[in-house]
């Protein structure tokens, strides 16, 4: 059976169906250093910030090089603590994919997690959602070719 196809419209829900929900996170004691190098060897760009379960944080790339290359910190000794950003924008998993592209755009952010309630549902990037958007596109005009062109059932 053809998977039904992909809509900007969608819940952000369906965007962690297909790429996972697995959610990458770090200490808010732990080292910058140590952050960097999990974010490397998890091939991702942010961690959330959890202290016993709770989100606190989040802590990025970005927040790397802005406050602590360019402040001349020394990522072995400042905390995740220090540079995480506080106040986080997240959704809801039935948030749709256009609104969360909105959200993040207005708040100048990459990475946004996904909250049932106070669950951690998963994380998305802005590229995860982009690269819905892209496929979404795509299937609807393969979908309108094929109705000019006679291929469309029914």
């Amino acid at each position: 059976m053809k998977p039904l196809p992909m809509r900007s419209l969608d819940p952000v829900d369906s965007v962690l169906r297909m790429k996972g929900r697995e959610v990458w996170s770090i200490a808010p004691t732990a080292t910058v250093y140590e952050a960097i190098a999990r974010m490397s060897s998890r091939g991702v760009g942010a961690l959330l910030v959890l202290h016993d379960g709770n989100l606190e944080g989040i802590v990025s790339e970005r927040d790397y090089a802005r406050k602590v290359i360019l402040q001349d910190r020394s990522p072995r000794h400042t905390r995740v603590r220090d540079i995480m950003t506080e106040r986080v924008i997240a959704a809801k998993p039935d948030t749709t994919v256009e609104e969360c592209i909105r959200l993040m755009s207005d708040g100048g952010i990459r990475h946004m997690p996904i909250l049932d309630g106070d669950r951690i549902a998963g994380v998305v990037s802005l590229g995860d959602l982009v690269n819905w958007t892209v496929t979404s596109d795509e299937e609807t005009i393969d979908q309108l070719e094929g109705y000019i062109e006679g291929r469309y059932p029914g």
